[in-house]
């Protein structure tokens, strides 16, 4: 491609240039030795054929050649120096030449994130020396020091769009079950009319089959599939089988991981689920670990690749006590308990994880052939002829502070009806305003994940009771969907009590009842409810799982 370099931006766009290289060196993610042959290949990325002069005698590329790098010496976990800007204002001089001097097609943010991957992607370690560095961190310096830096890579890299996820609108709800965790989602970028457009003249391409197969790393990317030059993972063997650990680019909580099986297979809950899960927080145990379903409604959204999510944050649900205590015959040496939550979650916790994979493993099979129609729980029904099952689990496993291990397994059935047509056990359609979406396992968890539309629509309902806007100018200003949030309106302005509120006093009255109503959206898909009723038949499943209550 011929380019065009106006002058006065193309020296501009070489003194950003050596801004990146020093920014790198100093987060550590090049050594001295690495900047010369970085500093290169930015520039032919971006068309140079030179730095400015006098650039590459500069005191950083002189200092430390000698040296072995600091990851060699066992220094991987160090912290390196996040002074000055960070990556995300470092690239973007270099990416607004790129648009100007036509290197990229357009200005968008998918051509502007598809380069910015390809220019961090020059400036990382080789996936095996990412490897390398992780190891030798967590031999010398135990594990949480090796996901510290691996994590502090991942952003600095420019991979985990902290810039973004700082975006979004987060606060938290007290409950009679403890405090809720809500978040808005605005860290995924929206793509404008015409990235749309082009998005439906593009041909269908099965390469890499979905965003955790494993080919995504160094992954170019495409208009509909974002580059992944700047992507490292780590290989993991859990239970003997090659699995691998990555962090989300748009992290929900503290080192919020994804851990995927090397092969490209569905997700299934199984015993041998429970079995890698548990061996995940063995080797990781400052970390949780957990599953999406494995069924449709009441799965996640990726349901083609089996794969975990993990991290190292201490979740509502985690926290729950429990209100009963059960034992089992065949595990005295195991603890039963039901968790005080909106949903349904049975704690099993011991020293033995393989003695709690199989009696979670029991439990699940248990589950699985479980019908009780006073509940409105059928194991399964029959479809077009074939029999299509209803009943799993979604769980997650810890460690304790005595070194023991928990699985929470929170019973889930994904039935409908005439009533409940997306789901008996899902919200119900008077919540589907707030959210419709599937309830995961970060939901299920006490962390409402919300669309980011919420935003806008939640300052104008606070417009409407604070009296700077009418209900006709919040449908004017606000989305397509603001109509559907009428009801919504007059159950604010009833507790309002009809006067008109103070701006921040408007806002936290729309964030609480927002909190009210996710509560409302766990106990929906809660499969027994915290009634007697409730109570009385989640005990009658247990008893034919043969747990008795603990005397």
């Amino acid at each position: 491609m011929t380019t065009h370099q106006p002058a006065s931006s193309a020296e501009q766009a070489l003194q950003a240039v050596e801004a990146l290289i020093a920014g790198a060196l100093r987060r550590g993610l090049l050594e001295p030795l690495d900047a010369g042959a970085a500093r290169n290949a930015v520039l032919d990325l971006l068309g140079f054929d030179a730095p400015l002069p006098g650039e590459e005698e500069r005191p950083a590329w002189s200092q430390g050649l000698l040296e072995p790098p600091a990851w060699a010496s066992g220094k991987a976990g160090a912290s390196p120096s996040a002074d000055g800007p960070g990556m995300p204002e470092l690239l973007a001089p270099l990416l607004d030449y790129a648009a100007e001097a036509g290197i990229v097609p357009d200005r968008t943010v998918t051509q502007r994130d598809l380069l910015d991957a390809r220019i961090m992607g020059l400036l990382l370690p080789r996936p095996s020396e990412t490897q390398a560095r992780f190891a030798l961190t967590a031999a010398s310096q135990g594990v949480a020091a090796a996901t510290d830096w691996f994590y502090r890579l991942n952003v600095d890299s420019n991979y985990i769009r902290m810039d973004r996820v700082e975006l979004n609108r987060s606060w938290t709800h007290p409950t009679e079950y403890g405090e809720l965790e809500i978040t808005v989602n605005l860290s995924k970028p929206e793509k404008d009319p015409a990235e749309i457009a082009l998005l439906k003249t593009l041909p269908p391409s099965s390469y890499p089959k979905c965003l955790l197969c494993k080919e995504n790393m160094g992954y170019a990317g495409r208009a509909d599939h974002p580059a992944r030059q700047n992507h490292r993972i780590l290989p993991l063997q859990l239970s003997g089988e090659a699995w691998f650990l990555q962090y989300s680019p748009y992290v929900y909580y503290k080192e919020h991981c994804i851990v995927f099986r090397a092969e490209h297979v569905p997700m299934a809950i199984s015993e041998e689920s429970f079995g890698r899960l548990l061996d995940f927080v063995r080797q990781l145990p400052h970390y949780f670990v957990g599953s999406n379903a494995d069924l449709p409604i009441v799965g996640g959204s990726i349901l083609s690749h089996d794969h975990f999510q993990g991290g190292h944050h201490a979740f509502p649900m985690q926290t729950a006590p429990i209100e009963a205590s059960f034992r089992h015959p065949g595990y005295e040496d195991l603890r039963f308990g039901i968790v005080r939550w909106p949903m349904s979650v049975l704690r099993v916790s011991g020293s033995d994880p393989d003695r709690l994979r199989r009696a979670a493993g029991e439990l699940l099979a248990a589950w699985r052939g479980y019908s009780d129609p006073e509940a409105e729980v059928l194991a399964s029904s029959v479809q077009n002829g074939e029999r299509v099952p209803h009943n799993t689990i979604t769980p997650v496993a810890r460690r304790g502070a005595d070194g023991s291990y928990e699985l929470d397994l929170v019973l889930r059935n994904n039935r409908t009806s005439e009533r409940h047509p997306e789901g008996i056990f899902h919200p119900h359609r008077e919540l589907h305003h707030l959210k419709k979406e599937n309830i995961g396992l970060i939901e299920v968890m006490g962390l409402a994940v919300l669309p980011g539309r919420l935003k806008q629509e939640m300052e104008l309902l606070a417009s409407c009771l604070d009296g700077s806007a009418s209900w006709e100018q919040a449908l004017a200003e606000g989305p397509p969907t603001m109509g559907q949030h009428w009801l919504w309106l007059e159950e604010l302005q009833a507790s309002a009590g009809g006067a008109a509120l103070e701006r921040g006093e408007a806002l936290r009255l729309v964030e609480a009842s927002a909190g009210d109503k996710f509560l409302q959206v766990l106990r929906d898909a809660g499969v027994y409810k915290q009634t007697g009723e409730g109570r009385e038949a989640f005990g009658r499943f247990l008893a034919s799982a043969g747990l008795v209550p603990a005397g």
